[in-house]
């Protein structure tokens, strides 16, 4: 069972027991446990696809604040040719890392729709006009 998950502006593939390094959440500390609430979609082991409008509702994904670090330095330099300027700087990025414990899906919502395995125009028109 795999999820997509919105987190700091950016969307990610997350599985139980895998770390996810997103953009650095502010307010909860190492080792906390958090809820991540932007779910776009769900892949359940029995094939079922379910996808949000705009989010789901009643999927919680939680997980485990491992660390909060910065990022490898990246050297962003400017050259100005002909003229003897040149400059250098560094830049490292914070990021959060969080250790997923568990995606639970609840009965279904009125804001999910459950996709077919196939997609054909049938299911796309039936889709399109719910």
């Amino acid at each position: 069972m795999y999820a997509i998950v919105e987190s700091g502006g950016k969307q990610y593939k997350v599985e139980v027991g895998e770390l996810l390094h997103t953009e650095k959440m502010n307010g909860v500390s190492e080792g906390e446990t958090i809820t991540l609430e932007k779910v776009i979609m769900v892949k359940t082991d029995d094939g079922k696809t379910l996808i949000g409008h705009p989010y789901l509702t009643n999927v919680d994904i939680t997980g485990t604040v491992v660390e909060h670090a910065r990022a490898r330095k990246i050297l962003v330099g400017k050259f100005i040719p002909r003229k003897g300027h040149k400059t250098i700087n560094g830049h490292r990025q914070w990021y959060t890392t969080i250790k997923i414990e568990k995606i639970e899906i609840a009965e279904k919502t009125s804001n999910s729709v459950e996709q077919p395995n196939e997609w054909n125009a049938d299911s796309m028109q039936s889709l399109k006009h719910k």
